[in-house]
């Protein structure tokens, strides 16, 4: 399959605010992840080994660094001739003075001119903040075999978790035939992961007649109920794989945590998929003669000379003599002072632990942000 006429548009210019202190610098896409990512890595790595060529990434909150960080296309193999990565922030324009985008589908609109150019046939909408690897080749395959105007990856949520989704319900060829948006009683546990294919010239009709229109020009909420009501083909495209949402503490912890799983299905050593990221050329990892290691994610340049149990260390983070870090995520550059205790916490970025301090609690099912300021407050 030819991808080359699809064009992927990535939102990544979400707030982010229940990640609270990680997201009042920087977007939610920009946050670290996993040792040495960021989360915008992983729909950039699946747009390149998908063989997409051509990848708008729409930015808005906090847009700077993001901006610089996606501006290398080379670092996911998307420089080539005719494709690349491009950023694409809110544009005033003569005919409209929009500054902001308004919603999701507002954002595609305002960015029309920039697929209109690429030559789009397929377009490919994704978020910029979930954690999974999918093939969006197949995808495209199945739209095209099935004449669809628009395909939905959908996948399979525990039945009493389903309200906090959108749900797609379909008939037995999967054609999605209603859509509820965090329904109170849900009909199927089919989850919407707010990853689509449109094919270009119908999307372009229904988001021109969506910009006149008094609505939240949102792809949920509006596009995809119009669709519906106009009778238009959309299917379901059933995922089976790893799939997060980290847009929350717990969340993002969670997903951490499930890198330290035997049966991980994220699989970030896979030689077949490989999630691709900028090297900040750090240090090697040193492990210190009376570091004790048992079971843990540790990235390059850091250092451990203390006891460190089923926890993710990110780059150029520390752990010091006699510390004692478990079930623990800890971000880029954080410190962990000599003697300190950690449990279930979340470290964030360049935080400095002091010598002796105790955090988190070992049965608590609530996850600790440990941040600058609750340092301070806690010395």
């Amino acid at each position: 399959m030819n991808t080359n006429n699809m064009v992927a548009m990535i939102l990544a210019g979400g707030r982010g605010s229940r990640l609270f202190d990680l997201t009042k610098r920087e977007a939610k896409p920009a946050v670290h992840f996993g040792g040495k990512y960021r989360i915008i890595d992983f729909p950039l790595s699946n747009c390149a080994n998908s063989n997409i060529s051509t990848v708008g990434v729409l930015l808005q909150y906090e847009s700077i660094l993001l901006s610089s960080y996606v501006a290398n296309s080379s670092t996911w193999g998307l420089d080539m001739k005719g494709g690349g990565v491009y950023a694409l922030s809110p544009r005033e324009k003569d005919e409209s003075n929009l500054s902001v985008y308004k919603g999701t589908a507002d954002a595609i609109t305002q960015n029309m001119d920039f697929l209109d150019n690429a030559e789009a046939e397929y377009v490919l909408v994704l978020s910029g903040d979930h954690i999974y690897k999918m093939n969006y080749e197949r995808m495209l395959e199945e739209h095209i075999a099935n004449k669809a105007d628009a395909t939905i990856a959908v996948m399979e949520v525990p039945k009493k978790e389903a309200s906090r989704f959108g749900i797609m319900n379909c008939d037995e060829k999967d054609r999605i035939i209603e859509f509820e948006e965090k329904p109170a009683n849900p009909k199927s546990n089919l989850a919407s992961m707010g990853i689509y294919i449109f094919t270009y010239k119908t999307l372009k009709k229904f988001l021109r007649e969506d910009e006149k229109a008094n609505s939240s020009h949102d792809f949920g909420k509006d596009i995809i109920p119009a669709y519906l009501n106009a009778g238009l083909k959309l299917m379901a495209y059933r995922f089976k794989g790893y799939w997060k949402d980290v847009g929350t503490i717990d969340s993002l912890w969670e997903a951490n945590m499930d890198l330290l799983d035997d049966d991980n299905k994220l699989n970030l050593f896979d030689p077949e998929w490989k999630i691709y990221t900028g090297d900040n050329l750090a240090s090697p990892q040193l492990i210190g003669s009376k570091a004790k290691i048992d079971h843990a994610y540790i990235t390059q340049g850091c250092t451990v000379n203390g006891e460190v149990r089923h926890s993710v260390l990110f780059t150029d983070s520390s752990i010091g003599e006699g510390a004692r870090v478990v079930d623990s995520v800890i971000m880029n550059g954080a410190k962990i002072g000599k003697n300190a205790r950690l449990y279930r916490c979340l470290v964030a970025d360049n935080v400095r632990v002091p010598d002796g301090m105790t955090l988190g609690k070992k049965d608590s099912k609530e996850i600790l942000l440990v941040t600058r300021k609750l340092v301070s407050e806690g010395e």
